[in-house]
């Protein structure tokens, strides 16, 4: 099941200037900041020490029009949660037993397996098995 909270992602209009804010205004550290993909970026920040992230998210044109468009738009309106689990699959089909609604089942991707369930409310979480 859920072992631990590692990654919340907070939307951001420049990343750039989100970085400076999270680390000169809260003293956090950034821990990542790598292109994964043309105009896409990873970027982490964290308490110092910290263990859970904040992924600090810029809308890109490169996730689709509409989809870059949805985001913007959620711009200061929630957050996405990330929780670590130990085995994806096994965690998704006992979550599906108890109700929750999964999202998107679970897949391979090059960090390990995630899937994505919402709340009751629709909050978006992000299971991950890391390799």
């Amino acid at each position: 099941m859920i072992s631990d909270l590692t990654h919340t992602t907070v939307l951001v209009e420049n990343v750039d200037d989100a970085i400076e804010w999270y680390t000169d205004k809260l003293g956090f550290e950034l821990r990542d900041d790598e292109e994964f993909a043309p105009g896409m970026r990873w970027v982490t920040v964290a308490p110092e020490g910290g263990d859970v992230e904040v992924a600090l998210q810029e809308p890109s044109d490169e996730y689709g029009e509409g989809m870059a468009a949805e985001m913007r738009d959620r711009i200061g309106k929630g957050t996405t949660t990330v929780l670590a689990v130990d085995d994806c699959r096994a965690t998704v089909a006992e979550l599906e037993e108890r109700g929750v609604e999964i999202t998107r089942e679970p897949e391979e991707v090059p960090w390990g397996v995630h899937a994505n369930i919402v709340d009751l409310y629709g909050n978006p979480y992000n299971l991950v098995e890391t390799r």
